[in-house]
């Protein structure tokens, strides 16, 4: 077998079409856009290269067949909450269910990293944001919702017996969603609503400057400065919500204000893939036109959580019920095309959100994901990711 560093573009659409063959057999495997995963790796595209760098591989068989791949990357924005080490990542690992090569291409990783001058490795995770391709499945193989990891179940026994340890769990939870919320969430609501001085409001894209304005808001409450989660300017959100728009469903955006000033959100989005699967990894022209058919005429069933928060001031006293309830009102409504709901995943360093997730009512936990960490010095005491 032989390392191949991707530094054309030859190497580079090997590297691209691997999961064709990985995947090949799968039913539940939902083909990511190929631009998706070209934007990661695209300097002008990706702002990660501004504080970090990067290096790919793929692994070659003796008959000259791509039977791996993997990227390795750096970002000194990268940081956790307690960690004591430079720590970088490695991503985009894919392998066919073979140890050796796994190891190959692991080591290749590691070495590259060590000379760079880190002393662990996380992964898999995303070179970028933590809202896409973040984690290892480990529990719940069934389609991937858009931007999420999906792999084989064997990538497990291949991270530990190399000796990577859970550094955290992501977990998902799922849930009909026209079935009733708990009564605790009603009583909750109820007594919120009561107060004059409360109100909520789906998303209106009419008033996208506006709403992007909240959501700012609260995000830069809630979570800025959080496991190395900046600030978000309302210039930033609004392009993000541009983006967003012509894929938005308006009413499962919801915001609560107290005195007209906003104090959570609950952002809501179908799940794209439940289209995407039938333009198989292409957005060209003519996929674009055939993605605005499907979106029209294939019913979408599935929606899925993106963001939910709370100032830190109106944590504990009954927001999170309010304004999930406010938004129950329509999707639990018979005008509500959706029918299964699952959240993105929410770290186990964060009890209260998985108190919340898990109150809801008839969730279940649908799937896990697990960031694995690898420490160079294999004498270090290993310590998972501190509670928040």
């Amino acid at each position: 077998m032989q390392i191949v560093s991707v530094n054309n573009v030859s190497t580079a659409k090997l590297f691209l079409k691997l999961p064709l063959i990985i995947y090949k057999n799968d039913p539940n495997w939902i083909q990511p856009l190929d631009k998706d995963i070209e934007e990661v790796f695209d300097e002008t595209k990706n702002k990660s290269f501004r504080t970090g760098k990067l290096q790919r591989w793929i692994l070659q068989n003796d008959n000259g067949e791509t039977v791996g791949r993997i990227a390795a990357f750096t970002n000194t924005k990268y940081k956790n909450k307690g960690d004591d080490v430079l720590v970088g990542c490695i991503g985009f690992f894919e392998c066919i269910n073979d140890k050796n090569a796994a190891t190959l291409l692991l080591d290749t990783a590691k070495e590259w990293l060590y000379n760079e001058g880190m002393h662990a490795m996380d992964g898999p995770v995303n070179f970028g944001e933590r809202d896409k391709w973040w984690g290892l499945v480990t529990k719940g193989f069934m389609q991937p919702m858009y931007g999420m990891n999906y792999n084989p179940a064997y990538y497990v026994s291949l991270f530990e017996e190399y000796g990577f340890k859970i550094f955290f769990e992501q977990v998902c939870f799922g849930m009909k969603s026209k079935e009733p919320l708990e009564k605790k969430i009603w009583d909750r609501h109820n007594e919120l609503e009561s107060n004059p001085k409360f109100s909520s409001s789906h998303l209106c894209k009419k008033d996208l400057k506006k709403y992007a304005k909240d959501f700012a808001t609260v995000y830069n409450k809630a979570w800025a400065g959080h496991g190395g989660l900046k600030q978000l300017s309302e210039a930033q959100v609004l392009i993000m919500f541009n983006k967003m728009k012509p894929i938005m469903d308006q009413k499962i955006i919801w915001y609560a204000y107290y005195d007209n000033e906003p104090v959570a959100i609950f952002i809501n989005l179908p799940d794209l893939n439940q289209w995407f699967k039938y333009l198989h990894g292409k957005f060209g022209f003519l996929q674009k036109i055939k993605f605005l058919l499907v979106k029209q005429f294939a019913k979408n069933k599935k929606f899925t959580g993106i963001v939910f928060g709370v100032v830190p001031e109106w944590q504990g006293k009954g927001v999170d019920g309010y304004i999930i309830a406010e938004a129950a009102k329509y999707i639990q409504s018979a005008e509500c095309p959706y029918e299964d709901y699952e959240m993105q995943w929410i770290g186990d360093f964060n009890p209260k959100m998985l108190n919340v997730a898990s109150s809801l009512g008839n969730v279940e936990r649908s799937r896990n994901l697990c960031t694995y960490r690898y420490l160079f010095d294999r004498n270090k005491e290993y310590v998972r990711h501190p509670i928040l």
